[in-house]
């Protein structure tokens, strides 16, 4: 909801800017300035013209930076209320594609804890959602981060198909 608010704040202070007259290419420039640039030389017909341009070019510019500002904040909205309707019913944000750039764990496995849980060089243990089968004690291991706040074990760089949970 502050997104809108902020949003309509943008658009008020854009609006007011635009309102506010434009004092003219001369107000902007020293005279110093003006005689270097030959602005000092143009009639006044010529100087409306120059600042017609740059009063059309600003418009033009603010026009394009709300349109971008405004098509972000209504993305955003969007996605919130995408990821706020799921979550209400405790599922994860299908277009959420977060977890493809988090980092795997890569580490050698010291050995089992018990049942379906196994201990990592770094102190984590983790247990398998299913049986996990073969000897993994002494191996390198990877877990990879899937959709939803899953994990997949992968001993020596082979897929297991095994989700694996953190313990500790």
């Amino acid at each position: 909801m502050h997104r809108f608010f902020f949003a309509l704040l943008f658009t008020t202070a854009v609006a007011s800017a635009q309102s506010t007259a434009f004092p003219g290419i001369k107000a902007l420039m020293t005279p110093e300035e003006q005689r270097n640039s030959g602005v000092a030389e143009l009639t006044a017909d010529q100087l409306a013209l120059i600042d017609i341009a740059i009063v059309r070019h600003f418009a033009t510019a603010v026009r394009a930076e709300v349109n971008h500002q405004t098509a972000i904040i209504a993305r955003q909205m969007r996605e919130e209320e995408e990821k706020n309707l799921l979550s209400r019913f405790g599922l994860p944000n299908p277009f959420d594609d977060s977890w493809k750039d988090a980092p795997g764990i890569k580490a050698r496995v010291t050995g089992w804890v018990g049942g379906n849980s196994f201990r990592l060089d770094n102190g984590q243990v983790w247990r398998g959602l299913t049986p996990i089968a073969g000897e993994i004690a002494g191996r390198e291991i990877e877990i990879q981060p899937r959709r939803g706040g899953h994990f997949m074990l992968v001993v020596e760089g082979r897929s297991t198909a095994v989700h694996v949970v953190r313990e500790k």
